[in-house]
């Protein structure tokens, strides 16, 4: 870390201000929109292209992460195809746009005028700059002192091994240490604050958030959904949130839907919504970030109607945490092991008859199948399932498993795999559930009665 960073860290020191109180509210409704930071006029095989890469990026670092000596978290790339919130911190309030992502568990923001991002670009359709949340505006903002408990939400929880400076155990001055969070496409790092979350019917003081002072390929903060203490549901108390995600045209439209927080869910099931139990989570020594996840028992894939024989190893965590499927907002593509995706995709091919397959256009996007339908009348295409326990059904839309590459002669299957050189990445969950697959669905996390619930509907 340079000696520059350490000066940014170093200057909030100063921050030290009471809190506010908060009030009482059953619900809170957010906006959530999609989020682009390339120039919508990008070649479409670019788009797809990168939307592919990223994709696999983020499965590599969800499927191998673990603990190490520096506090880590699953982040979402920015790019086309992710989704964002806007939440209000300090008072008076400051409005910082987040990333919405179930797949980690730790919320922060660009801070201070001083912040630096490389490899940081904006579309001009949102922004010119990067907004950033200002400590020294916001009267009810503090540092994370070292023997704060959360301190150990985010390094390690015993105090003598993250507080080494400190005088004594009851009376240390001494800062929580800087979080540096690491991601294969991308980094942020920071001090740790606690400042006042003002919803838009509720505030909520002493709340635990990231000031980053730099970044790389991270133009945007993230809020962090995921199971962990320092998640947004866990730490406001959400017993159940949802959403629904406006459909992926791959520019800025200005359309949004809603994050909805739930305080005070029933025993009920909302109307219509299919639901299946979430998974308890694995335990496994120096695999904590599977405690993250939200996972769901995904039973079978059907394509066309018939049965995808796919291992059962992949369907089920062992006791390793290898295995299994999980829900993440985080991902564009639906992430796939190689052996569930070969037979899925051997399924489309024999199934897809007297359409030729554009290998071109597959080595060029990273996706595959790819099909050429520019001497097609009509096109008839096999219906996507995917069957939970509890009986849900998923049936897919055309629109969630196929887009057009290019112009309108070609269409991919929008899921990914590893590369079919070198060995599986066998490690994490199997099946990553992306956003792409759930635009224009209702999705329901029942934190309360562990269920996941899902409906086709119409986003807007």
């Amino acid at each position: 870390m340079s000696s520059l960073s350490f000066a940014l860290f170093f200057s909030l020191l100063s921050l030290l201000f009471p809190f506010i109180s908060s009030s009482n509210s059953t619900t809170t409704t957010i906006p959530l929109s999609l989020f682009n930071t390339k120039n919508p006029s990008q070649d479409f095989y670019e788009k797809l292209t990168h939307l592919a890469s990223i994709s696999l990026a983020r499965a590599n670092y969800i499927k191998k992460s673990q603990d190490s000596p520096v506090s880590t978290t699953p982040l979402y790339p920015q790019s086309y195809g992710g989704y964002s919130i806007a939440l209000s911190f300090g008072t008076p309030p400051q409005k910082i746009p987040f990333i919405m992502d179930t797949g980690s568990n730790f919320v922060w923001f660009p801070c201070t005028t001083r912040y630096l991002c490389s490899n940081c670009t904006v579309s001009s359709a949102t922004s010119q700059s990067i907004p950033t949340f200002i400590p020294k505006s916001s009267s009810s903002a503090r540092v994370l002192g070292c023997l704060n408990p959360k301190c150990g939400w985010i390094h390690s929880n015993n105090p003598k091994s993250r507080c080494q400076d400190c005088e004594s155990p009851t009376n240390c001055k001494q800062v929580c240490p800087p979080y540096i969070i690491l991601y294969g496409s991308g980094s942020t790092g920071g001090l740790a604050l606690v400042d006042t979350l003002d919803l838009s019917n509720k505030k909520v003081p002493n709340f635990l958030v990231g000031c980053s002072l730099f970044s790389s390929k991270q133009p945007a903060g993230i809020a962090g959904l995921g199971r962990g203490l320092a998640s947004l549901p866990s730490q406001l108390g959400v017993k159940k949130f949802s959403y629904c995600l406006v459909s992926h045209k791959f520019d800025d439209t200005g359309k949004s839907s809603n994050l909805v927080l739930d305080f005070n869910a029933s025993g009920e099931k909302t109307s219509d919504l299919s639901y299946t139990p979430l998974q308890k989570n694995p335990v496994v020594s120096e695999k904590n970030a599977l405690s993250v996840y939200y996972y769901v028992s995904l039973r079978k894939i059907t394509v066309g109607g018939k049965k995808v024989k796919i291992p059962y190893k992949y369907l089920t965590t062992d006791s390793n945490g290898n295995g299994g499927s999980i829900v993440d907002s985080g991902t564009t593509f639906t992430f796939m092991n190689r052996g569930v995706f070969e037979p899925v995709l051997d399924a489309f091919v024999k199934q897809v008859k007297g359409i030729p397959r554009s290998e071109s256009i597959e080595i060029i996007t990273g996706l595959r199948p790819c099909f050429n339908i520019s001497r097609q009348e009509t096109v008839s295409l096999p219906e996507l399932k995917f069957h939970y326990k509890g009986g849900a059904e998923m049936t897919l839309p055309i629109a969630n498993y196929f887009s057009f590459a290019g112009e309108t002669d070609v269409i991919c299957l929008t899921m990914v795999t590893d590369s079919a050189f070198g060995p599986e990445l066998s490690t994490g969950p199997s099946i990553i559930l992306g956003n792409f697959q759930m635009q224009n669905y209702l999705v329901e996390f029942d934190l309360k009665n562990e269920k996941f619930g899902f409906k086709q509907q119409m986003c807007k």
